[in-house]
């Protein structure tokens, strides 16, 4: 069976990455275990104050989430938070799973954006400790995890590697982040494609998820898609943890509205975060 490595940059505290998510649920969907994905940790802000040199406030992260929150139907709070979270924690704690528990890496990333989104602060060591309980791990182990060496290293070269776009991404530099030496860095969420073969695609920023499947069809035509989805009841169950509105909507190929009628005709149930929400089966 041939399978694509997708190597995606990320950062649990950005909120253009939570509102992609949709798309990489689609892509799991159609394509399974056919797709290889590595996560590589940007760290957008190493501490609050490197968000507040560039003018963020929690005023103005509120006011954003909304924003975020209309365009792309992820469900963000509006509260206004007490600080503006640095995001280095948090990016630890996940590339010290990839390296002690890997196969809770991803749930860990994605258990702490669902949190952060919700309400608590992403650099909270409780909002850490609560992400990796909800996973299964340890979070006394994951703290130690998190201070090693090793740890630090691995993040660091996540780092590198995200301020090293390819020569096809530096063609698309108006996907791309400017670094304060004068270089380029992919944004959040952006995914690099390859194949055993040597071919490979860039898909700097965010992208729709017509994009990432024409992607997938350049590098490798062979891929095997499985059909949609027949019921609603079907992704949660298959996905196995809460989903938003707009992520099953994205997966099932249809609009938001009607994810959400036929979500509620199923009996699911709904954890209301600000305009939306997430469902488990009931």
């Amino acid at each position: 069976m041939p399978t694509v490595a997708i190597t995606e940059f990320t950062d649990p505290g950005c909120p253009f990455a939570f509102s992609a998510e949709p798309h990489r649920w689609r892509l799991r969907w159609l394509f399974g275990d056919q797709l290889e994905w590595r996560e590589r940790l940007v760290v957008l802000a190493e501490a609050r104050e490197d968000y507040e040199a560039k003018g963020f406030t929690p005023e103005a992260m509120a006011q954003g989430a909304g924003m975020l929150a209309e365009r792309f139907g992820m469900p963000m709070s509006e509260e206004v938070k007490p600080a503006v979270a640095a995001t280095a924690p948090a990016c630890r704690a996940v590339v010290a799973a990839r390296l002690h528990a890997p196969e809770q890496e991803w749930l860990l990333l994605r258990r702490l954006r669902h949190l952060h989104f919700a309400g608590p602060l992403l650099d909270d060591p409780a909002t850490i400790a609560q992400a990796a309980t909800d996973v299964g791990l340890d979070p006394v182990a994951l703290e130690g995890w998190a201070a090693e060496e090793a740890t630090e290293r691995a993040m660091r070269e996540d780092m590198l590697l995200a301020r090293d776009p390819t020569p096809a991404a530096l063609a698309l530099k108006q996907k791309l982040a400017q670094t304060p030496d004068g270089g380029w860095r992919y944004t959040c969420p952006s995914y690099e494609f390859r194949t055993a073969g040597g071919a490979a695609f860039s898909a700097p920023g965010m992208q729709s998820s017509l994009a990432y499947e024409t992607a997938l069809a350049n590098v490798e035509p062979g891929l095997e898609r499985r059909a949609e989805p027949e019921d609603v009841r079907e992704v949660l169950a298959w996905a196995g943890l809460p989903l938003a509105t707009q992520e099953v909507a994205e997966v099932c190929g249809t609009t938001r509205d009607e994810a959400r009628s036929h979500l509620e005709a199923a009996g699911a149930t709904e954890e209301r975060v600000g305009r939306d929400g997430f469902w488990t089966l009931a």
